[in-house]
């Protein structure tokens, strides 16, 4: 019975599993000490919850059928539905953080693709969306976590900030925007054109929540308020959605975190990285986010040089290639793996194939401009 529950928590959930193992490793090599409680970004956990559980509550009220509806009925057809999703993501992920992009737009792309017979682009458009989250943001100083760190320590002039990723961005939208077009354009239908009936009153709540969670990510709202408004709220109003709050997606970010908080602290790590940080910031930066993702090689490389225009562009286009070099990658494989569990290995190809092409071009950019 117990090898049975295994067996069936490795198949259902093959990221955590994976990231559990990985920080389990280097255990070995870091004892457990009080330094771990310095790896966990709480604002990022607190925030990641606050999210799951209000889109939780808006799917409920039935909003991401409407708004999926919406979409079809504007923009008609395959290719340009792809398109409205894709750099919805990008442009909103400008606004808010990568992972909260994400969490917001994937559950209504998988409404849209699935009520429209296209679940055989689900990977392509996941694919594109995390890459177009990762890209989207790096032009402003909210946008990822790792540029709000590296505009507050080297204290960057927000128009020189604006400037060094400027034409990394462009380049982004008009990658993106290529390999959509090789969508076909066909027509979009409904599987189901029944009508919807929207529970307004609950949509109101959570949409004012949805609100709170934005200003928070802004820290204009201390995370322990919204945490505790959220939790008083949903457990007087809607406590069945707990249940349907990803709570493996969440252990997954605080397993990772432990991870790439212990591989900074390894020294051989430590040391080759060193080495390599004063030779050529760009790669080592690159490199580094492959090992360690993208925000703690923010944080790690910082000690090490003033070169902030170089490492700054190599933790944002250093979110592009494996998969754990972008706590955002993460999320869109949980959300893939929801739908059709069998097919990780075609999207891991898929997904590689396409952030090395984005990666070598942005290198291109960074040695030519």
């Amino acid at each position: 019975m117990l090898k049975k529950r295994i067996t069936s928590f490795i198949k259902n959930e093959v990221v955590l599993f994976c990231v559990i193992v990985l920080a389990i490793i280097t255990c070995f090599f870091v004892p457990i000490d009080s330094e771990y409680l310095n790896y966990f970004d709480y604002n990022t956990l607190f925030c990641l919850f606050c999210m799951l559980a209000v889109v939780a509550g808006l799917k409920s009220t039935d909003v991401f059928d409407l708004i999926s509806r919406k979409i079809i009925g504007l923009f008609h057809t395959r290719r340009t539905v792809i398109l409205a999703l894709v750099f919805g993501t990008f442009f909103f992920d400008m606004i808010v953080a990568n992972d909260m992009s994400l969490i917001t737009f994937l559950p209504l792309t998988y409404i849209v693709l699935h009520t429209t017979n296209n679940d055989r682009y689900l990977a392509f458009v996941f694919i594109m969306q995390t890459i177009a989250a990762n890209m989207g943001g790096m032009i402003t100083p909210y946008g990822n976590p790792q540029n709000l760190y590296l505009y507050s320590y080297y204290h960057i002039d927000s128009l020189e900030f604006f400037g060094i990723l400027l034409v990394h961005t462009l380049v982004a939208g008009a990658l993106l925007l290529i390999c959509c077009l090789f969508v076909k354009n066909d027509p979009l239908t409904l599987k189901d054109d029944s009508a919807i009936q929207l529970n307004k009153n609950k949509l109101v709540i959570y949409v004012i929540l949805f609100v709170l969670v934005i200003a928070t990510i802004f820290r204009f709202v201390p995370y322990l308020i919204t945490f505790a408004i959220i939790m008083i709220v949903m457990l007087f109003l809607d406590r069945k959605r707990f249940r349907e709050i990803d709570y493996s997606l969440i252990l997954t970010f605080f397993f990772f975190f432990i991870f790439s908080g212990n591989m900074a602290r390894i020294p051989f790590i430590h040391e080759l990285i060193f080495n390599l940080v004063e030779k050529n910031t760009l790669v080592t930066g690159i490199i580094s986010c492959q090992l360690i993702s993208n925000v703690p090689t923010a944080i790690f490389l910082s000690k090490f040089t003033l070169n902030y225009a170089d490492l700054l562009v190599s933790v944002n286009i250093g979110s592009l290639g494996i998969l754990i070099s972008s706590l955002a990658s993460l999320i869109t494989l949980k959300e893939f793996l929801r739908h059709q569990p069998k097919k990780f290995g075609e999207y891991l190809i898929l997904f590689t194939s396409f952030n090395c092409i984005f990666l070598a071009f942005q290198l291109l950019v960074a040695y030519f401009f």
